[in-house]
């Protein structure tokens, strides 16, 4: 798959292959069944935030939680096929990078559902 030097763009040139590059990269995300499971929750989020009546502030919160938790699956992800392209013998310093991406998205899982909890908890109280 690898087919050699990617020639660099510059100018208005750099934008459209930049977002041709992220584009890319959601559909490479895509394959992952974790990133399917997050955006599937994002969009029962997006139901629920809507039923309850969430206030903007709280949509706008729960909308940027989202993003750093994709983001930090996409990093996570880069991280291993790094690791598997670097060293693909299975090494201590292998699954050390690999646990601790996967930890940073633990992380991002957690702080999410607790913000998710603490709207939908707080719309139910009177």
């Amino acid at each position: 798959m690898d087919s050699g030097p990617i020639k660099k763009q510059t100018g208005l040139r750099h934008l459209f292959a930049a977002a041709q590059y992220s584009q890319q990269g959601f559909v490479r995300l895509l394959k992952e069944s974790a990133f399917r499971h997050e955006l599937l929750a994002f969009v029962v989020g997006l139901v629920v935030f809507a039923l309850i009546r969430a206030t903007i502030i709280e949509f706008l919160i729960y909308v940027v939680l989202m993003m750093v938790l994709f983001a930090t699956e996409a990093l996570n992800t880069a991280i291993e096929e790094l690791v598997d392209r670097v060293s693909p013998e299975i090494s201590s310093v292998g699954k050390h990078a690999k646990d601790l991406g996967s930890f940073a998205v633990f992380c991002m899982l957690i702080a999410n559902g607790l913000f998710a909890a603490y709207v939908v908890i707080s719309s139910l109280l009177p």
